[in-house]
C-alpha cells in the first residue's frame, strides 16, 4: 500500500522533469497543455510535488523493490501472473479523451498492476497468450525471474511455446 501511495507523486514528478527536459532538449517550452489530458494532468499535479515528496516516495520504492527481489532469494524459480487485471477493453475506452484524465490514470493503473511491479524492481518478465477467453481474445501469462536471470525466462518461454503453439492463433475478429 506504501507504494502505491508514492507511486503518483512519483509518476506526476517524473512528468514534470521531462516537459522541463525536451523542452530544454528542442528549445522549445512544452506545457501540460501541450499533451495529451492523461500526460498534462499528471504534468500539472508534479508542479507541487515538493522535494521530501519525491524522496520519501523514492525510498518507499527501492524499500518496496528489494522486498520484492528477495522473494527469489527462497527457492522461486519463476513466479507465474496474469499479465492484465482485466479481460482486454473495447477500443477506445482508454483513448487519451475517453473520460477524465485522472480517472483514465487509475483505469490504465488498473490494467497494468501485474506488470508494473516488475518495470519498477527492472526483474526481467514475459508475458505470453497462453489461453483464450470464451470470445477467443488472448489471455497473457506473466512470469517473473529473479533479477538478472532472463535465460530463466528464455527457456521456459521456449519450453510452452513449443508444448503450446501460438503464433498461428488470432481472434475470431480484427479490427
Amino acid at each position: 500500500p506504501a507504494l502505491f501511495e508514492a507511486l503518483p507523486n512519483l509518476f506526476a514528478a517524473i512528468v514534470t522533469w521531462e516537459l522541463a527536459y525536451w523542452s530544454e532538449r528542442i528549445g522549445e517550452r512544452i506545457e501540460p497543455g501541450d499533451l495529451e489530458p492523461m500526460n498534462g494532468a499528471l504534468a500539472e499535479a508534479g508542479r507541487s510535488v515538493t522535494a521530501a515528496q519525491w524522496l520519501a516516495g523514492l525510498q518507499t520504492w527501492q524499500r518496496w523493490a528489494r522486498g520484492v527481489a528477495a522473494l527469489w532469494e527462497d527457492d522461486v524459480d519463476v513466479l507465474l501472473t496474469p499479465t492484465v487485471s482485466t479481460p482486454p477493453r473495447p477500443l477506445g475506452q482508454l483513448a487519451p479523451t475517453a473520460q477524465e484524465p485522472m480517472d483514465l490514470v487509475a483505469g490504465v493503473t488498473e490494467g497494468i498492476a501485474f506488470t508494473l511491479p516488475f518495470n519498477l524492481t527492472g526483474q526481467p518478465a514475459v508475458s505470453l497468450p497462453l489461453y483464450r477467453n470464451a470470445e477467443g481474445l488472448p489471455i497473457g501469462v506473466q512470469l517473473v525471474a529473479a533479477y538478472g536471470r532472463e535465460d530463466v525466462l528464455i527457456r521456459l518461454a521456449s519450453q510452452l511455446e513449443e508444448a503450446a503453439p501460438w503464433s498461428g492463433a488470432r481472434p475470431p475478429f480484427s479490427a
